[in-house]
């Protein structure tokens, strides 16, 4: 490709640089985003300044080589340079940063997910060949106790398989707005019934009823899981609060409050990554999966809404949920 041309790889959105006698003649806008304008005139070798990289551009026919931290820290690249004669070069960008991320991230799902798994397995074969044994097995205060061991460790995995089931369904529809009309001041009302046996609910709303395009399904799995977690983790014996309230900027936004010991700051932003935990103790024994906030999050967002955690430490935690309201047009 004669030089001249390069002004035609200027938009083109892989990063592509032009090679001339180990100077760098040309580097087109997304090159220049990661490298710098400075780099066109520079040798090749000092704008690349990795020795895999340099060894595939400086090689007669070029090559190709996977390359890490040319932009930020971690990141990852496939650079490809091809001979275009005259000792001339174009080497292309390829960034894999995200594709690399995703794997990463589903390895450890699986991971974690294996583990969770494995470790009320682990409990409940432990107990069943225990059992087994005439000695233990025959005592019926033993036996009765080592069952309801089972029972507990086998309800953990039942719960974690159904969590990571709806956790797949939500992901598989994720891209598809949600039209029912649902009523978000209903779905509180039955989320406080629901569990009215097990805790105080206190219920406030400014509004009958508050209307918006979901899924009700999901959105009531989402009053579930924050009620469930204020109960878990709120001081016994004290309330959960549910405040419902519409806004005039055309959104509703649902809190779920506890009285309990709070969370420390620095947990908070993670509070939604899949299995993370601030006390896996207290979680594990409360049934947690560590998935709970993850879906929460997931629906939030397929409704075109957002999730917020906000916490003081010995004054309880907030869960918010912002929903955009359905309008009477819709």
């Amino acid at each position: 490709m004669p030089f001249a041309d390069a002004p035609m790889l200027e938009h083109v959105t892989q990063p592509v640089l032009l090679v001339e006698n180990g100077m760098v003649r040309f580097a087109n806008a997304a090159a220049r985003s990661i490298l710098g304008s400075h780099v066109v005139g520079q040798d090749v070798r000092i704008a690349i300044r990795i020795p895999e990289a340099i060894a595939a551009i400086t090689a007669p026919e070029g090559g190709t080589v996977r390359i890490s931290g040319l932009s930020v820290p971690g990141s990852q690249w496939d650079l490809a340079c091809h001979s275009l004669g005259n000792d001339r070069k174009m080497i292309v960008l390829e960034d894999l940063s995200v594709r690399v991320g995703v794997a990463r991230a589903h390895a450890d799902f699986v991971a974690n997910a294996s583990h969770e798994l494995r470790t009320p397995l682990a409990a409940v074969l432990g107990y069943v060949e225990t059992l087994e044994d005439d000695k233990a097995g025959g005592d019926p205060d033993t036996r009765k106790r080592f069952l309801g061991i089972i029972r507990h460790e086998a309800q953990r995995m039942q719960a974690l398989v159904e969590d990571l089931m709806s956790l797949s369904r939500i992901e598989a529809v994720k891209h598809d707005t949600p039209t029912e009309p649902v009523d978000i001041v209903a779905l509180a009302r039955e989320a406080a019934g629901e569990v009215q046996n097990r805790a105080e609910v206190r219920l406030s709303t400014n509004c009958d009823s508050a209307m918006v395009a979901g899924d009700r399904g999901q959105l009531a799995q989402v009053l579930r899981n924050l009620v469930d977690n204020a109960i878990k983790y709120g001081k016994p014996g004290n309330p959960v609060h549910i405040d419902v309230e519409t806004s005039t900027a055309g959104r509703v936004a649902i809190s779920i409050r506890d009285e309990g010991e709070g969370i420390a700051p620095e947990h908070l932003p993670r509070l939604t990554e899949r299995f993370y935990r601030v006390d896996t103790g207290r979680s594990r024994a409360a049934g947690g999966t560590g998935l709970g906030l993850a879906i929460v999050k997931h629906i939030a967002e397929r409704h075109r809404g957002w999730f917020d955690i906000s916490s003081r430490s010995g004054q309880g935690t907030t869960a918010t949920v912002i929903l955009p309201l359905l309008l009477r047009d819709e």
